[in-house]
């Protein structure tokens, strides 16, 4: 493990409810990332989605990766800058599929390689998996700026 969620909460802005990565288990700057997130039953999400049949919604699972290829962007970044006073924003999201559906007891594993990285902005591969399947995948492109 490199980072857990204490040190992750030192790098991203994100909070709880909306923190959705528990780990960073591999990093290579400015090349990739791996991302942990243990899915529960007690997320707060699964009172509503669905009730009787949780399912873990994609959108968080997009932004689960998000804010993994955040911690990337952040930590290659580093030369010295104050990160505290910048956050990074989506610009987009493409080619987004959801194969299989994430449910409590499942250990999601965000992994994102960087196609293309041009100063403030960064365009990554994104895939989720489960027990090694695929279960959604994304190219995400984000930009840091200072809040």
């Amino acid at each position: 493990m490199l980072y857990n969620v204490t040190e992750i909460e030192k790098i991203l802005p994100h909070r709880y409810p909306l923190l959705l990565v528990d780990r960073i288990i591999q990093l290579e700057p400015s090349k990739y990332i791996e991302g942990l997130k243990n899915i529960s039953i007690t997320d707060a999400v699964f009172q509503g989605h669905f009730p009787g049949h949780p399912v873990y919604p994609g959108v968080l699972i997009i932004e689960g990766m998000a804010q993994t290829g955040g911690v990337l962007a952040f930590k290659s970044l580093e030369n010295g800058e104050d990160m505290a006073g910048k956050v990074v924003y989506f610009l987009s999201i493409d080619k987004a599929k959801f194969r299989i559906p994430v449910t409590p007891g499942d250990q999601l594993i965000y992994k994102l390689s960087v196609i293309k990285n041009k100063g403030a902005i960064w365009q990554l591969d994104g895939k989720a998996y489960v027990d090694d399947k695929v279960v959604a995948e994304a190219e995400l492109k984000a930009m840091i700026v200072k809040k």
